[in-house]
């Protein structure tokens, strides 16, 4: 049976496990929203452990706090920033929209773990929350935790992504393909070209996350309670971030307003519509490596993914595009976190946005999927799989789409012809074509020549 020892806050006294490094406040939030049992992101606490940390250092600069208590503070967050306590941040993703519970959870733990560690009563208010609240610390934890999380994660795994497609792009240029439009045969293109389109979206989508990132350096901190910085020393914002800039290496910086910061998350609506781009781009290249990969006997059959798993408990054999199959269900993952920060984004009420913890526990989870499964995708399904070239070239000479490149010569007219013939007969186009036409064959040859049909001014 749980032992509870009596804690007491502003509104009285409860009852709080024996063990339990948090207090009162904590306490009440746990019994206020059992909702989920979804917790707030571990990348989050840790923020806000580094804020309190970071906050701790400019108070006892600024004269704001004593030294023992300050370093004992630091002391504590290190703790939680090292990994250490997880099983003390209890509270439900769904609580009071300003997060106030999990910046008083955080209060708490530190407080409890800096008293012990500085032999005299550290107070998780007046102490730890110095010169902040939960209007400014939980906002700059969002835009903190995205940015730190986006450098650890996202960026590593995209970049990652862009390397191997390229990487892959050159190994198979010399292979020419039947391009298809509407699910159906179209004039040849490179399969170096294909998926060099997937690199070009993978770096534009990297390119929108660093456009972002400037507006999400941009810090709360400092603007306390609405905005106006009350209790907080004229100082704090521009030495906090400078601190918090030191430690992290990214170029954090007070916003030009904190009544922004605090009453929009629009730089994390931002940030989430560009992962969204990003969500559907990877949609795009899992469902055509989902595409040229099916059969192996009935389908496209273009190219073979790497056997993870067995695809089937009772058809024997069978093998399934797992990794593409788990990179489309994270797209639309993410598709539907943006949908939620959109919604949330727009609950900014007057001074506060009010669904803070929802936000973050979105943008974290899709900065964590986009970049986990970039770097799988690319080294379980793109840097491995193999070209049926056989099927690429039996599917191309008899492409009838081929005629194309005749037009200018023959007209469209007599090149449908052509080509309804060609189809009909299941024979190729250029065995047609000699019969309909005067071209010799070996003009023909060379302008039916798939390859030479690649080049061009879009031939990269």
């Amino acid at each position: 049976m749980t032992e509870y020892r009596l804690e007491k806050d502003s509104m009285g006294e409860l009852n709080v496990p024996v063990t339990a490094l948090y207090a009162a406040q904590t306490q009440r939030a746990v019994e206020n929203f059992p909702i989920s049992g979804l917790t707030m992101p571990p990348a989050f606490i840790k923020t806000v452990a580094l804020i309190k940390k970071i906050a701790a250092e400019v108070n006892i600069a600024l004269g704001e706090l004593d030294e023992q208590r300050g370093n004992a503070i630091m002391a504590a967050a290190d703790q939680i920033i090292a990994g250490q306590h997880t099983n003390q941040f209890p509270i439900d993703v769904f609580q009071t929209g300003s997060a106030t519970s999990t910046n008083m959870n955080v209060n708490e733990v530190i407080a409890t773990l800096a008293s012990k560690i500085a032999q005299l009563p550290v107070d998780p208010n007046d102490h730890v929350n110095r010169g902040q609240s939960s209007n400014d610390v939980i906002p700059t934890a969002i835009h903190v935790s995205a940015a730190l999380e986006c450098q650890r994660c996202l960026l590593p795994g995209l970049q990652h992504l862009a390397a191997v497609i390229e990487t892959k792009a050159l190994s198979v240029n010399h292979i020419t393909k039947t391009g298809r439009t509407h699910l159906m045969d179209a004039m040849p293109i490179r399969l170096s070209q294909e998926l060099g389109a997937w690199g070009l979206q993978i770096r534009n989508g990297i390119a929108r996350i660093q456009s972002t990132l400037p507006r999400v350096y941009k810090l709360a901190q400092g603007g306390t309670a609405v905005g106006t910085g009350i209790n907080a020393h004229p100082e704090f914002a521009v030495k906090f971030a400078e601190n918090l800039a030191k430690e992290t290496g990214l170029a954090f910086t007070p916003n030009d307003s904190f009544f922004e910061s605090l009453a929009t998350q629009d730089a994390m609506v931002e940030l989430s519509g560009q992962m969204k781009v990003i969500a559907v781009s990877l949609m795009k290249i899992a469902n055509d490596l989902r595409w040229m990969n099916s059969g192996p006997l009935a389908g496209l059959g273009e190219i073979e993914l790497t056997a993870l798993q067995p695809g089937s408990s009772i058809m024997p054999g069978k093998v399934n595009p797992v990794i593409p199959e788990a990179t489309a269900m994270v797209a639309a993952q993410v598709i539907g976190n943006d949908a939620t920060i959109t919604i949330a984004g727009q609950s900014g009420s007057f001074q506060l946005n009010v669904m803070l913890p929802v936000i973050a526990y979105n943008i974290l989870q899709s900065i964590e999927l986009l970049g986990n499964v970039s770097h799988l995708l690319a080294g379980k399904a793109i840097a491995g799989f193999t070209v049926r070239e056989n099927n690429l070239n039996q599917a191309l000479a008899k492409n009838p789409i081929l005629v194309t490149a005749l037009n200018p010569i023959i007209g469209y007219a007599k090149a449908a012809e052509i080509a309804k013939a060609a189809y009909k007969q299941g024979r190729p186009i250029i065995d047609v074509a000699a019969e309909m036409t005067a071209l010799s064959r070996a003009e023909l040859e060379r302008l039916l020549d798939p390859a030479q049909l690649t080049q061009g001014a879009a031939s990269s």
